[in-house]
């Protein structure tokens, strides 16, 4: 019998991978009609640009393995140059702080290359993208997963490869117990607070003005900037971590305004008019984020799988995910560790 991994992000990715290695049966869905869930990157005048996670860091080892294995380009960060920083009264700063991604690494042509290669040697059998799992049945033998279609498939085991909180949106027949269903809603999605804004130029007239494009912000709306030009070459880009609560944002056209203002204090009238202004919320991605979720998240939590959802309906219903990874949960690594837990007990 098979495996359904639910959830194509880098964890279900992973996991279909180990398990096409293995020699296994598997089928791979996601409501969203791309591969990546939260790792999302923008293209624009031949520039790749990441509007969900953007580094890695040293001491990471799956990630790299993946990198060696791929043969995918890594370059560092960009931090040459003095930081910015602007206060609460909009008042700018230069040389205050410190370049809080110094020594992190980014992919050539955005995260979204290592999403291409992990599924670009998927067979097209193993996979369904825009298929959403809205029901789940266990009839002690198999399970049966019903898709928003109406169609169906059965398998032996089922792996949330996605946020648990989406995980809990699912009917299940019987009823998870009480305590697992409580602890899937309290495991706090990551990433799903946040919105980024991206704004991409022809120069990178910031480095040319002997700045990193590091800035720190108390007035806002964006309370981090980074550089996020590719390694050589152009377009070249600025992005920013928008601290306006997801309430407080819902306006998509004054939030543009809002950070044009912003990236002009900052950087000067060069920045005022970029050849294109991305702007990801995920706080409003119905396949990132839930209302529960809409606090964004102050502090890196503890996460990890709680015991209430181990060893659910005899081991036939596991959890992947960065969420629930044990070390590096919360980061890419975390996504490729819980795979590899998870790949551990399909093999017992």
């Amino acid at each position: 019998m098979r495996t359904l991994i639910i959830g194509g992000g880098l964890s279900g990715l992973a996991l279909a991978d180990a398990l096409e290695t293995a020699g296994l049966d598997y089928l791979l869905v996601d409501g969203r009609n791309r591969f990546g869930g939260r790792i999302m990157t923008e293209t624009h005048g031949g520039g790749y640009f990441d509007m969900g996670p953007a580094w890695f860091w040293p001491g990471q080892p799956r990630i790299a393995s993946l990198a060696r294995r791929f043969d995918l380009k890594v370059f560092d960060q960009y931090a040459d140059g003095d930081l910015l920083f602007e206060n609460q009264h909009g008042q700018v700063q230069r040389g205050r702080g410190f370049s809080s991604m110094e020594g992190s690494w980014r992919f050539k042509g955005g995260m979204q290359s290592l999403i291409r290669a992990l599924s670009g040697h998927l067979p097209k059998e193993r996979y369904r993208l825009g298929t959403h799992v809205t029901a789940l049945e266990n009839n002690g033998s198999q399970l049966t997963a019903t898709f928003a279609s109406g169609e169906s498939t059965v398998a032996s085991a089922a792996v949330f490869a996605l946020p648990p909180r989406l995980a809990a949106q699912v009917r299940f027949t019987p009823s998870l117990p009480a305590p697992t269903l409580q602890a899937m809603q309290g495991v706090n999605t990551w990433m799903a607070g946040q919105a980024k804004a991206l704004a991409v130029y022809d120069t990178p007239f910031w480095r040319h003005a002997g700045l990193s494009g590091d800035a720190s912000s108390r007035f806002g709306p964006m309370v981090e900037i980074h550089d996020a030009s590719p390694n050589e070459g152009g377009p070249f880009g600025l992005f920013g971590f928008i601290g306006v609560p997801p309430l407080g944002r819902r306006d998509e056209h004054e939030l543009r305004l809002q950070v044009s203002a912003q990236l002009t204090r900052l950087f000067g009238s060069a920045a005022a008019r970029p050849d294109a202004l991305f702007i990801k919320d995920w706080a409003y991605d119905p396949l990132t984020s839930t209302p529960a979720d809409r606090e964004p998240l102050q502090t890196h939590p503890e996460y990890g799988l709680p015991d209430a959802m181990k060893g659910i309906w005899s081991g036939k219903l596991l959890f992947a995910g960065t969420e629930v990874a044990g070390q590096f949960g919360g980061y890419l690594e975390g996504a490729l560790e819980a795979a590899e837990a998870v790949v551990r007990d399909l093999l017992k």
